[in-house]
């Protein structure tokens, strides 16, 4: 098999050939179920060039399926910093995700969450991304796309911020948070509801950061009923 190696000569074929045989492979395998390893065998390429021409799997996932946010490194970068600010850092990364320039320029009224909003921004137009697209309303109303695309929130994004939280109930946060997220970028930009899509990022953060960050704290130790003796029986 003769394999192109090395550094790309501007060859766009490649990368639209690419995201074809990936897409094919995501819907037949799964998320998991798809190594880079595969698809470059497939599209006949070298492995390296999935790396330059999409950066990561979850950047050929995103562009294979037509789903900007899952080329996105905002949540890799909401995990970076505490987590007494992860809340706030998560509602900034996903409506710069969805909204753009606008949300960024909106959400910046903090050191911390400038710079956060600074490294999405600059993450995603390094890929080639910008705000939501039609492409990805159109592509969330495939069930096989929505399938695969579940698979992958469930790993790249429940699956990240339980690691990142750490501890035996981090399983249970993350789903708590990513079930907030998800109704946030349902009623907002899915299908989008009067009251939810008329709020300004800031008012996102503002009413939403309270319920996201009781998600994401820690459950309180259940406590064990201790059942009283029973009385002795006379004899």
């Amino acid at each position: 098999m003769n394999k192109n190696r090395g550094r790309p000569r501007g060859n766009p074929p490649t990368r639209a050939r690419l995201a074809e045989v990936a897409r094919d492979l995501f819907l037949e395998h799964g998320y998991q179920g798809t190594t880079l390893r595969a698809v470059a065998a497939a599209a006949d390429v070298d492995s390296a060039l999935i790396s330059y021409h999409f950066g990561s799997k979850q950047g050929l996932f995103g562009e294979a399926m037509n789903l900007q946010c899952g080329q996105s490194l905002a949540i890799v970068n909401a995990l970076r910093g505490d987590q007494a600010g992860l809340a706030d850092r998560i509602l900034v990364a996903v409506t710069s995700l969805w909204e753009g320039d606008a949300a960024r320029a909106e959400n910046a009224t903090g050191a911390e969450i400038a710079t956060t909003a600074q490294e999405a921004g600059a993450a995603e137009n390094a890929a080639g991304a910008g705000p939501m697209s039609v492409f990805d309303r159109t592509s969330m109303q495939d069930p096989e796309v929505m399938r695969v695309f579940r698979e992958f929130l469930e790993r790249e994004v429940l699956g990240k911020i339980a690691d990142f939280l750490g501890g035996p109930d981090a399983t249970e946060r993350a789903t708590a948070a990513v079930t907030v997220i998800g109704g946030l970028i349902f009623t907002r930009y899915l299908s989008p509801l009067g009251p939810a899509a008329a709020l300004g990022a800031a008012d996102v953060r503002r009413i939403l950061e309270p319920s996201l960050r009781a998600a994401l704290s820690p459950r309180p130790a259940r406590r064990r009923t201790v059942r009283a003796p029973e009385p002795a029986r006379a004899r």
